[in-house]
Order: C-alpha cells, then sequence, then structure tokens
C-alpha cells in the first residue's frame, strides 16, 4: 500500500522563496555597504597619506604635499645689524636652516653639506644660504657673523628677540628647547631639516638631517628644472 506524498501548498513555496530572497538581498546590501565603507576608507587614507611629507626618488629628500603649509613671513637682523624680512629675498631661491652657533657637530656639518652642494652646482647668484638661530640668547650678530665666516662669505645669518625667533620658527614648524647645561654653557635640541624656498616665498622643497652635498645639489637642481617646466 504506498503512502500518499504531502506537499505544501504553492503559496507557502512562495513564501518561503520570498523569505529567501529577501534575506539574500540583505545580505547583498550589508556586503555592498562594507565594501562601499572598506573604499572610502581607503580613499580616506591615501588623501591622509598625500598630505604628509612623502620620501621622493633622491635619497635624503622629502616632497611636501599641496595642503602642507610651511614657512612665511619673518623680520629678523642679519650678522652686520641690519633688518631683514623675507621679502628681501624674493626672486631668488632661498637654501636655508636652523640652528645654533654653539651646535657641537649637526649644524655645522648641515651648514657645511649646503655649501659644498652649492659650490657643486655653480649657481650661487640664483641661491642665498640662510642660517636661523634658534638661541638669540646668545648667537648675537657678532657671533653669527663670526662663525659663519667658516662656510662662505654668501651665508647670511639671522638672529633676533625671543618672540621673533619663535615666530619664525613656528612658521617653519622647526621645534626647538634648552637641553643640557648650566647658566651660558647649554645645549639646544631643535629641528634639523634644510629647507629650499622658492623665489615667490614658498616652500620648494625640504631635506633630511645627513643628506649628501651630491644628494642635495641633485634635488635642488631638480626643483630648478621642475619649475622652469612648469612656468613653460
Amino acid at each position: 500500500m504506498s503512502r500518499a506524498v504531502k506537499t505544501a501548498p504553492a503559496t507557502s513555496i512562495i513564501a518561503r522563496v520570498i523569505r529567501m530572497s529577501r534575506r539574500s538581498f540583505l545580505l547583498l546590501i550589508a556586503a555592498a555597504s562594507v565594501m562601499a565603507f572598506g573604499i572610502a576608507a581607503a580613499i580616506i587614507a591615501l588623501r591622509v597619506r598625500d598630505r604628509a611629507p612623502v620620501e621622493t626618488a633622491v635619497p635624503g629628500q622629502i616632497r611636501i604635499g599641496p595642503e602642507v603649509s610651511i614657512g612665511g613671513p619673518f623680520s629678523l637682523t642679519d650678522q652686520n645689524g641690519k633688518r631683514v624680512t623675507d621679502a628681501d629675498f624674493r626672486g631668488r631661491y632661498m637654501l636655508l636652516y636652523f640652528g645654533y652657533t654653539y651646535c657641537p657637530d649637526v649644524c655645522p656639518t648641515e651648514l657645511n653639506t649646503m655649501a659644498l652642494a652649492l659650490d657643486q652646482l655653480g649657481i650661487r647668484v640664483r641661491i642665498v644660504p640662510v642660517f636661523i638661530t634658534i638661541d638669540p640668547e646668545r648667537d648675537t650678530p657678532e657671533q653669527l657673523k663670526s662663525y659663519l665666516a667658516s662656510f662662505g662669505s654668501d651665508f647670511v645669518g639671522l638672529t633676533g628677540s625671543a618672540d621673533e625667533i619663535a615666530q619664525v620658527a613656528k612658521e617653519y614648524r622647526v621645534y626647538y628647547k634648552k637641553a643640557e647645561g648650566e647658566g651660558s654653557d647649554y645645549l639646544m635640541d631643535h629641528t634639523s631639516l634644510i629647507y629650499l624656498v622658492g623665489p615667490d616665498g614658498k616652500l620648494t622643497a625640504l631635506f633630511r638631517t645627513g643628506t649628501s652635498p651630491e644628494d642635495l645639489a641633485q634635488g635642488i637642481k631638480g626643483a630648478f628644472t621642475g619649475a622652469e617646466k612648469a612656468q613653460k
């Protein structure tokens, strides 16, 4: 005797299919949402990364994204006692370093790198090497003049009041602070970078500590080439 096989009503089957389709649809929407979120997060990450300094092909050089603002106006006193502003350097490149004359190692090394790079380029007329002290308490105009004579007669040394130095350091995002020592015998902690500022007063390139004279010269030359191409 055969048994009767029960079959589900057609309406029940259709309802089940609709429920399954709805679940699949919701899962698809959820998956799409996760994917969209991931893509958005990746885009944001890329944008954030693009704003940060990025290592370039020239060893030691750092490229600054267009959203990063570094540099600004200043009014300081040079090694001859003359007031100097950022506007006085318009029309020429400025190769800039922040340090102090009592620095035992890093500062003289970086200034010497700047001097050697400029010698290799042979275009000192187009570039002014500038040294801004972060130790105005000891670095008087006279002290700067004596110190910079070892690196070249075209070096410009700038000092000022504590507030003036704090302002220009802020514009160029330079950290500095008194470290070891007592009285007038102390060291300074400070940011150590070489800035290449364009004839328009805007930062063109940035180089980290330890960049060789050859790489610095190559980086400066590359900045010149890029600027010339942009003008065409």
